[in-house]
């Protein structure tokens, strides 16, 4: 089995570096972008796809061997964004909504139709090779891990790929094994570790040449409770200390809640909104949930109240804060029955993103 994208990297290496910046250039970017200023600058950016017409019968199958139809996708259109030096953005959408092109492009692995992308003072698809050497990149359902060889030997090769200094790889290399907890597997397979396990050396591999910029795609998808806390804690953990820019696209909105102070939601191509969950909760409406337990008939509700549920002593209901605050509803209630509990609930992250999803209708 071919690891990717560590297949990808050794291309890559091997491969001549293309319009290296001059010297000068280089000393200004490295101090500018150091200086906390926008290390990744997206300016309309667009994508489009040419695929085939798949059309069902048996006629058509055959029809198609000899003259195929073709359309175009637009997979990204116009799309514009900057990040900072150190930031941790969360890049969010549904299924098809153009997260994966957009890191393949900021990845240098696609080019766009049109657009400018600046990361670091490179082109990522110009520079490929400097590029590379800035970024590390953990796709959740894909391996940088050789299938059938020790997890050292793989970190081995990956070091060897990158071409870092034997010192330097061995000091960071240590660092991650004793951060990331694990002296009890460097020597057992990948193919024999558990989900948890290869997540965590999935995260180590993509650190080894210690990158400016960690793309995390999928970072927690099918870990259990306690191996999510311990790869987030260590996501954290690198971007405080170590001052890595993490982009991270999942659909596990808690992921999202835990790291991200800023949020990019992406949908059909376009970026539909840029901000941090508060704003993203002022935007979708803080509608919280009253549960009322009650002694007394059914109270009525007033404008501006949902009813969620309702059945002998308790009453739940979603707020309309334009119209109904929650002081307000309780004091509607109150007068009309006796209140033995209530609990008052803000939406999740989830149920926040849900509703700009319907809101956009994507």
């Amino acid at each position: 089995m071919i690891p990717f994208p560590s297949c990808y990297n050794a291309y890559l290496w091997q491969t001549r570096e293309q319009g290296a910046l001059s010297l000068f250039w280089r000393v200004f970017a490295f101090i500018y972008m150091r200086g906390g200023e926008d290390l990744i600058r997206v300016s309309g950016i667009s994508k489009s796809f040419r695929v085939a017409k798949r059309r069902a019968g048996f006629g058509r199958a055959v029809k198609a061997l000899v003259s195929r139809e073709f359309e175009s996708i637009q997979a990204l259109k116009d799309i514009s964004f900057d990040i900072r030096d150190g930031e941790m953005v969360g890049y969010i959408g549904p299924n098809g909504a153009g997260k994966s092109t957009t890191i393949k492009i900021m990845c240098g692995v696609l080019t766009p139709d049109s657009g400018v992308c600046d990361i670091n003072g490179r082109t990522p698809w110009k520079e490929r090779v400097g590029h590379a050497r800035e970024i590390g990149v953990v796709f959740g359902q894909r391996s940088q891990l050789w299938w059938d060889v020790p997890v050292d030997d793989s970190f081995e090769l990956i070091r060897d790929i990158y071409r870092v200094d034997k010192a330097q790889y061995m000091k960071t290399r240590d660092e991650l094994v004793a951060l990331l907890g694990l002296e009890d597997i460097l020597m057992t397979p990948a193919r024999s570790l558990s989900l948890g396990q290869r997540m965590r050396c999935e995260l180590a591999a993509s650190l080894l040449h210690r990158p400016r910029i960690l793309f995390l795609d999928e970072p927690t998808i099918g870990l259990d409770a306690v191996s999510k806390l311990a790869v987030r804690q260590f996501i954290r953990r690198i971007n405080r200390e170590e001052g890595t820019t993490i982009i991270l696209t999942t659909h596990d909105m808690q992921d999202i809640e835990a790291l991200a102070r800023r949020i990019i939601l992406i949908g059909r191509g376009r970026i539909l909104l840029d901000g941090g969950l508060d704003e993203i909760r002022r935007h979708g409406g803080d509608a919280k949930t009253i549960t009322f337990e009650y002694r007394g008939e059914v109270p009525s509700l007033c404008d501006g109240m949902d009813m969620l549920e309702s059945r002998e002593g308790r009453l739940a209901v979603r707020l309309n804060g334009d119209r109904c605050g929650a002081a307000q509803a309780i004091a509607h209630i109150s007068s009309q029955v006796e209140l033995l509990d209530l609990s008052v609930a803000s939406p999740g992250a989830e149920e926040l993103v849900a509703a700009l999803y319907r809101e956009y209708s994507i």
